[in-house]
């Protein structure tokens, strides 16, 4: 948070009810955080987990990444598609020393 630049005033947050898998426990308590940034409008729900801390933690989370990926910043998004571009390019490579260059030579 301090390195964007975000404080805490600046959240606001709202605890709903959630849905999905957690049967009785969900349906009878607020676990789902509704958490909004006010100086940019951006919203975030989260009902990932059956517990509201745990819930508040993974919106401020993803409520900072999509901050900064509106600031430039690299998100959790684009560490994901750089580590599978580096995977692919490994494996091109160890298929390229194991199988030559792909072309077919002629006999």
């Amino acid at each position: 948070m301090a390195a964007l630049g975000v404080r805490e005033e600046d959240f606001a947050e709202k605890f709903v009810r959630s849905s999905g898998a957690g049967g009785q426990h969900v349906n009878k308590t607020s676990t789902c955080v509704h958490l909004r940034h006010i100086p940019t409008g951006l919203e975030v729900k989260c009902m990932k987990d059956r517990s509201q801390s745990v819930n508040r933690f993974l919106a401020r989370r993803e409520l900072l990444d999509k901050l900064a990926g509106i600031r430039g910043g690299e998100t959790a998004r684009d560490r994901e598609r750089n580590a599978a571009a580096r995977q692919k390019a490994k494996r091109r490579k160890r298929a390229k020393m194991k199988y030559g260059t792909g072309s077919k030579e002629a006999e």
